[in-house]
C-alpha cells in the first residue's frame, strides 16, 4: 500500500523525520483522521455527523437570513438536529429555492479559521446556474478526499498522468513536472500532461499515444470517443494502468468498452460544484462510498422517504463544514441507487450506482418517466457513427444527433429508427440531425447522452 508521509520538511534545519507546516500540516492531520474515521461503525459515523451538523446549523441560524427562516418555518432548533429524524423535519430545498434566496442565503459572518471564501458556480447546463460560497475548510476537505481516492487505489505516483478536461490548461495542452497538489505536497511524482477537451478527439488520441500515460483522467463521454478512435486506429496505450472518470454519469457500457479496448478498469468519482466530492468508488467492491466526514447524503423516494438498498431515489445533500453557505437538505438534482454495507469493512455508507439527473429521464406521453436505454452500443453495428446525442423535444418528438464517418443511407436510418424505438419503448417521432466534427458540449464542458426538454 502507498504510505502517506511528508516528502520534504517545512522546518529549517529539520530533514528527518520531515515536519510540515501551513496547509500541508493541516492536510496531513486531516488525512490521518480520515484513515481512522472510514473504519468506524456506521452508527458511530452518524453520531459524529450530527454533532457537526448542530455546529454548522447553529452558526447558519444566526448569520444566514434564509436558513434562519427555513428553521423557523419548520419549527426546528439547531440542537434538535441530533439525529436523522430531526434533520428530516426540515423540508428539502430544491435548486430554484437556492437561486431565489440570493444574498440572503449566505452567512454574514464566518469563523476566522474558515477564511478565505471562494465563489463556486455550477455549469447551469439545465438553465438554472447556482452560486455557492465555499470556504478554506471546504477546500481542505476536497484536497484530503482527492488524496484519499489516490491512496485507496494505490496509484504509483512516479507514473505519468494524462488529463483531458474543459478548464485546464490555458492553452490546448501543457506538460508539467509533477502531478500537482495535493499529491505533490507529500510524494515525489512523475510528470503530468494536460489537454483541453475541445481539441479534436483524433488529436487527443495521437497525443495520448505519444505520451503513453500510466493513468488517464477525463469525462466518460470523452473516454467513449477516445475508445472509438483507438479501435479505428488499431492502437492501445501499453503502459496504461487505470482510467479515472469525473464530471458525468458513467454508463456501464463505457466500463465494459474500456476493459475490452484498453484492458484496464475505471475508477469513478461522484462530485458536484456545490459540495465537492460526494462519493468515491471502492477499490474492492466497486460500490460508491459516501464521503460522510464532509456530507450527509440521503437517497429519497417521491414521498421524501429513505430508499432501501437497491432502490433509486433523489440525492439530497447536507454539507457539514460550509459555514458560508448553509446547504442543508439540498436536492442536488441527481438520482442514485442506495447501497448496503460494503464488504470492504468501511463504515462509510454506499451508493450502488449514480443514475443521472431528472433531465436525463424519458417522459412518455402519459406523463410517466423512466431511465432511457438509447441502444447506443448497437449504433455502430448499423453505421460508422462516432458520436450521438438524443434530445426529447416534447412528448411526441425526439431529436437524434449523430456524427458519422459517412452519410447514412435510407436503409441505415430505418434500422437506426427501429433500434431507438425498441430501446425507448415507444414509437416517438424521430428527427435525425447530423453534425460534422463533434456535437457541441453543454456549459461547463459536460456532455449528456440523453436530455429531456419535454414538460
Amino acid at each position: 500500500m502507498t504510505r502517506f508521509q511528508a516528502k520534504l520538511s517545512g522546518i529549517v534545519g529539520n530533514v528527518w523525520p520531515p515536519m510540515v507546516t501551513g496547509l500541508p500540516a493541516s492536510l496531513a492531520a486531516l488525512m490521518h483522521q480520515l484513515e481512522e474515521t472510514q473504519w468506524l461503525p456506521a452508527d458511530e459515523i452518524v453520531q459524529h455527523q450530527h454533532q457537526q451538523l448542530i455546529k454548522v446549523a447553529t452558526h447558519a441560524a444566526m448569520h444566514s437570513p434564509y436558513f434562519g427562516s427555513r428553521l423557523q418555518a419548520a419549527g426546528v432548533r439547531p440542537d434538535q438536529l441530533s439525529d436523522l429524524e430531526g434533520l428530516r423535519s426540515i423540508p428539502v430545498m430544491v435548486r430554484r429555492e437556492l437561486q431565489s434566496a440570493g444574498e440572503d442565503l449566505f452567512c454574514t459572518q464566518l469563523p476566522q479559521a474558515h477564511a478565505p471564501v471562494e465563489i463556486s458556480q455550477s455549469s447551469g447546463s439545465i438553465g438554472e446556474p447556482v452560486v455557492v460560497k465555499r470556504t478554506a475548510i471546504n477546500h481542505l476537505f476536497w484536497l484530503a478526499i482527492t488524496l484519499r481516492e489516490h491512496l485507496w487505489h494505490q496509484r504509483d505516483f512516479l507514473g505519468k498522468l494524462a488529463v483531458i478536461r474543459v478548464n485546464y490548461p490555458v492553452g490546448n495542452s501543457e506538460n508539467l513536472d509533477s502531478w500537482g497538489a495535493p499529491v505533490s505536497l507529500f510524494f515525489n511524482t512523475g510528470s503530468s500532461h494536460a489537454m483541453r477537451i475541445t481539441v479534436d478527439v483524433g488529436q487527443q488520441a495521437e497525443w495520448l499515444e505519444d505520451i503513453d500515460p500510466d493513468y488517464l483522467l477525463t469525462y466518460p463521454t470523452s473516454l467513449a470517443a477516445l475508445l472509438q478512435q483507438f479501435e479505428r486506429r488499431g492502437t492501445k496505450l501499453p503502459r496504461l494502468r487505470q482510467v479515472r472518470s469525473i464530471g458525468e454519469t458513467l454508463a456501464s457500457g463505457i466500463r465494459e468498452a474500456t476493459r475490452k479496448s484498453l484492458g484496464v478498469e475505471i475508477a469513478d468519482t461522484y462530485s458536484s460544484q456545490e459540495v465537492g466530492p460526494i462519493a468515491l468508488q471502492c477499490p474492492e467492491s466497486g460500490m460508491y462510498h459516501i464521503m460522510s466526514e464532509s456530507l450527509i447524503v440521503e437517497v429519497l423516494d417521491e414521498h421524501d422517504e429513505p430508499c432501501p438498498p437497491g432502490q433509486v431515489g433523489r440525492v439530497v445533500m447536507t454539507d457539514l463544514h460550509n459555514f458560508a453557505t448553509p446547504l442543508i437538505r439540498y436536492d442536488i438534482g441527481d438520482y442514485a441507487e442506495a447501497g448496503a454495507a460494503c464488504p470492504c469493512g468501511r463504515g462509510l455508507p454506499t451508493l450502488n450506482r449514480i443514475v443521472g439527473r431528472e433531465r436525463n429521464m424519458l417522459l412518455l406521453p402519459d406523463g410517466r418517466r423512466h431511465w432511457p436505454l438509447v441502444g447506443a452500443y448497437h449504433y455502430r453495428d448499423i453505421a460508422p457513427i462516432r458520436q450521438y446525442q438524443v434530445i426529447q423535444r416534447n412528448r411526441e418528438m425526439i431529436e437524434v444527433r449523430l456524427v458519422s464517418d459517412m452519410p447514412l443511407t435510407d436503409v441505415q436510418e430505418t434500422r437506426l429508427k427501429q433500434i431507438v424505438h425498441e430501446s425507448l419503448g415507444f414509437p416517438f417521432q424521430l428527427q435525425f440531425v447530423y453534425f460534422s466534427g463533434e456535437i457541441p458540449r453543454g456549459p461547463g464542458g459536460k456532455f449528456e447522452e440523453f436530455i429531456c426538454e419535454a414538460k
